[in-house]
């Protein structure tokens, strides 16, 4: 073989290298071929099978590099055996005329390389793949903040139509009824007024103290809104009542102890009576009804007003589809629609029982 063959088979195993990322086994198979054509002629030179060799183990998998290291070794003893068959009379192979000998150096020479290669490979394998499992938690991440950022922002949504939609409500009513008996009862009409700036204050105070939070760098859920509870149904009431519904309110049970769940509470009489204030001027009579029996919180608003419209349609819908949203984290149910005679009913019906309490045995 003469030098410009030899210098033409070099290039071409440089050119090779290129691919020994994305093709190890190109590589390899080009330094095979190269090893049976060049050995023979009495060169020594076996790293580009070596190199190919290492280049599977790093960037192939582990399987293939075993693989590719039986393949050397097939290589490597056939140009063993035909170097020494080449030059039987005057043997000039690298490692001698003894092929067997040449062949178990081959060996160690390719099993070296292959063991450093499957180390660096298993490496670099082990450090990809923690690096890939950093992207997924980071993805992972994002998504669960902006699914909490969703759920945040739908909770507040509820909070400002519940504050906004019952203040407005009492207020656009309260001042009609003050226009309409101002010139004949200037007394009612002055106390409809002062209920109507007691009902503005009370809301610009709730929006204040939950954007005031909402500004905070640390905020929990819990913080995140005005908290009415219970205790704060009646004076709920009686707000309504002055602005000239007429409502009664009826409570049974033991009190609710989860804040939460008596803010739910709270929010569901206030929009079943914002409803009512707004849709069922001719109402003789409003019933609250709030019972805490067996674990269960039932909830009733219902008046005996005639069927001027749909509550859910005429607003939009926002504030039972917030309700609903509300029950379900309790896993209860709410009902909204026209009773059979007339009036209108709404209904819920909470769970009480903390996750970890366990259920009361059933007595026979």
């Amino acid at each position: 073989m003469t030098i410009a063959q030899l210098v033409a088979i070099a290039v071409a195993g440089a050119a090779i290298l290129l691919f020994r990322r994305r093709r190890p086994w190109l590589l390899l198979v080009v330094s095979w071929s190269v090893c049976l054509v060049v050995y023979p002629f009495g060169s020594t030179d076996v790293f580009p099978m070596l190199l190919g060799l290492y280049a599977l183990a790093v960037y192939g998998s582990t399987r293939s590099a075993w693989i590719g290291f039986g393949g050397s070794v097939v290589v490597a003893t056939a140009s063993s055996y035909i170097a020494v068959w080449a030059h039987a009379d005057d043997t000039v192979a690298p490692f001698g005329a003894d092929a067997p000998a040449s062949a178990t150096q081959f060996t160690v020479l390719l099993l070296i390389a292959t063991l450093i290669g499957v180390t660096v490979g298993n490496r670099r394998r082990y450090l990809n793949a923690l690096i890939a499992r950093a992207h997924d938690l980071a993805r992972e991440r994002d998504q669960q903040a902006r699914l909490a950022t969703a759920v945040e922002r739908s909770r507040i949504a509820r909070e400002m139509h519940d504050i906004v939609s019952h203040g407005l409500t009492v207020m656009v009513t309260l001042a009609d009824g003050s226009s309409a008996i101002a010139g004949r009862d200037p007394d009612r009409a002055a106390e409809a007024m002062r209920l109507v700036a007691e009902t503005g204050r009370s809301a610009l105070a709730d929006m204040r103290r939950m954007l005031g939070v909402l500004s905070e760098p640390a905020v929990t859920s819990e913080e995140l809104a005005p908290q009415p509870g219970a205790a704060a149904i009646p004076a709920l009431v009686e707000r309504f009542r002055s602005a000239g519904l007429p409502v009664q309110l009826t409570t049974a049970g033991p009190p609710i102890e989860d804040p939460n769940l008596q803010l739910t509470v709270y929010r569901i009489v206030q929009e079943g009576l914002t409803n009512a204030l707004r849709h069922a001027a001719t109402a003789h009579a409003v019933e609250v009804r709030v019972a805490h029996v067996d674990a269960v919180v039932h909830v009733d608003v219902v008046d005996d007003a005639t069927a001027a419209s749909n509550p859910e349609v005429a607003s939009g819908g926002h504030g039972l589809v917030g309700m609903r949203e509300r029950v379900a984290l309790y896993g209860g149910t709410l009902e909204a629609g026209p009773r059979s005679i007339r009036g209108w009913r709404l209904h819920a019906e909470l769970s009480s029982r903390d996750e970890g309490a366990e259920p009361e045995e059933e007595r026979p």
